[in-house]
């Protein structure tokens, strides 16, 4: 027996599958969950969940959100989400810089905040590199 994942945004369904193991990103820490969990629902933060199937761990960069799980049914609302295939690490290790740059620069609260989560999606796409090069 498996874990359904389903992961919605606002405008798709971004994954919808079965895994072994989900470990998300929520805003206590990361949570893994395996199968015959208990019934949890949890706030997920800016980073990257990792799905387990079979042997290989796929990244997805959740960009916030909620997460229920009951039953084997993991259903998580996230205000977007990216799949990763490839990610090409000086693309997103400039980004990184650029970002961290940008928060040190703002000014406004609008830009400290703009520019805290730029950065954290920038760290997010780190680490999801070093999911898939792991």
């Amino acid at each position: 027996m498996t874990l359904n994942i389903r992961i919605i945004a606002p405008d798709r369904t971004v994954w919808d599958a079965n895994a072994q193991e989900v470990i998300l990103p929520s805003s206590t820490g990361q949570l893994g969950i395996l199968k015959g969990h208990i019934p949890l629902l949890t706030a997920i933060d800016i980073g990257v969940m990792r799905v387990r199937i079979d042997k290989e761990w796929q990244p997805i960069i959740l960009l916030g959100g909620f997460a229920e799980v009951k039953d084997n049914n993991i259903t998580i609302l996230v205000n977007g989400a990216e799949e990763i295939s490839n990610i090409d690490i000086n693309t997103a290790q400039a980004n990184l810089e650029e970002a961290t740059k940008f928060l040190e620069e703002a000014q406004t609260d609008k830009d400290k905040i703009e520019a805290a989560q730029n950065l954290r999606k920038a760290r997010a796409k780190i680490q999801a590199a070093n999911v898939l090069n792991s």
